[in-house]
């Protein structure tokens, strides 16, 4: 018989942290699942520790292919799936889970039926667990049986591995991971919230996401890295091109308000960075963040802060020493603000207890 469960675990040169990993995997009380490791071409250790795990343990099992990236590696664990599996989970081979996340996640569509269920998240350091601030508004509190119109936070739940998804479901979608360029997460993770009937939204940690701190920054952490922010515009494009492509009558509206998403938090993400590039980094900024609000329409601008509409204006209008001006002086501000929230905290703070 076919587990209830598949994993899909893409592997490339993180020797390091994949024990950690898969050792996460192994201790998950629910026990009926299996784990496709995807090695894509790795050229340290990794696989050996993978074969050593699908040795030792027969739910384990390693598929090698060249290196193609990361989302091509979990199309590829997708495509080596067991047939007949119910529920499908991806997990990144850096981080690790608490061991009930499986067992609460797949008892919960046990009970109410829904396509997918989604979980809060923690951020792992070598001192501990904190809150991922990425997954605080969507996961503030345990919804079952919801959608992301009816919960608009969701819109932001861009991330591939907090996720387990009935496979019916998964399937029958027809949505693989783009290949080929980084921030491959929102162009399935979004889709599917629209697409779907319902979706269970738990408060409960059910991921540890790693901070890499030994000096090898995840390309995601590079923040001045110009190929991120090209190939993070490109998925927000895609997931437009996907919603524009539905014919439904509320795919325009679910379109509208992924729009107004992008402006006031996505695409505001990349103002914190600039000041921090070089001059080629603001032209490629300027550049490709001007095409996608000339994709969204620079008329929605009207409807947004004065902070947003000037930033926007100046970008459209190639004025970045103007654009980088402003930014140094609002990211002061927001210094000085936190720097006086942090004294009012610690006023309030009673006599011997600790930050």
């Amino acid at each position: 018989m076919a587990p209830r469960l598949s994993v899909v675990v893409p592997v490339y040169n993180v020797e390091r942290y994949l024990a950690e990993c898969l050792d996460s995997i192994a201790a998950q009380t629910f026990e009926d699942f299996e784990c496709v490791v995807v090695d894509d071409g790795s050229t340290d250790d990794g696989p050996v520790i993978a074969k050593a795990y699908a040795a030792k343990d027969g739910r384990f099992r390693l598929v090698q292919q060249e290196n193609k990236g990361l989302g091509a590696a979990r199309n590829t664990g997708w495509r080596h799936l067991t047939p007949g599996t119910e529920y499908l989970a991806f997990v990144d081979s850096d981080d690790t889970l608490p061991p009930q996340a499986y067992e609460l996640m797949i008892r919960t569509l046990d009970g109410t039926g829904s396509d997918f269920a989604a979980g809060n998240a923690l951020r792992l350091r070598t001192t501990g667990l904190t809150p991922s601030h990425a997954h605080r508004r969507p996961f503030r509190e345990t919804r079952l049986r919801t959608h992301v119109s009816e919960l608009p936070a969701l819109v932001t739940d861009r991330t591939a591995w907090n996720k387990v998804y009935r496979r019916s479901f998964f399937d029958a979608a027809g949505l693989l991971y783009p290949e080929g360029i980084l921030y491959e997460d929102a162009p399935v993770s979004v889709p599917l919230h629209f697409l779907a009937e319902r979706v269970d939204v738990l408060a409960d940690p059910i991921y540890h996401w790693r901070v890499r701190e030994d000096g090898a920054l995840s390309i995601t952490q590079k923040k001045t890295d110009p190929r991120g922010l090209i190939d993070r515009v490109r998925s927000m494009e895609l997931v437009r091109e996907w919603l524009q492509g539905r014919s439904e009558p509320e795919f325009a509206e679910y379109l509208r308000a992924y729009d107004l998403n992008c402006l006031v938090e996505e695409i505001p993400m990349f103002f914190w960075s600039v000041p921090d590039g070089d001059r080629p980094y603001w032209e490629v900024y300027q550049r490709h963040v001007s095409r996608l609000l000339h994709a969204i329409g620079t008329e929605r601008l009207a409807g947004l802060n004065a902070q947003l509409r000037l930033k926007y204006r100046l970008t459209l209008a190639d004025a970045m020493n103007r654009f980088v001006a402003v930014q140094r002086v609002h990211l002061l501000v927001r210094r000085s603000r936190q720097a006086a929230a942090r004294r009012a905290a610690a006023v309030r703070r009673p006599a011997g207890a600790r930050a």
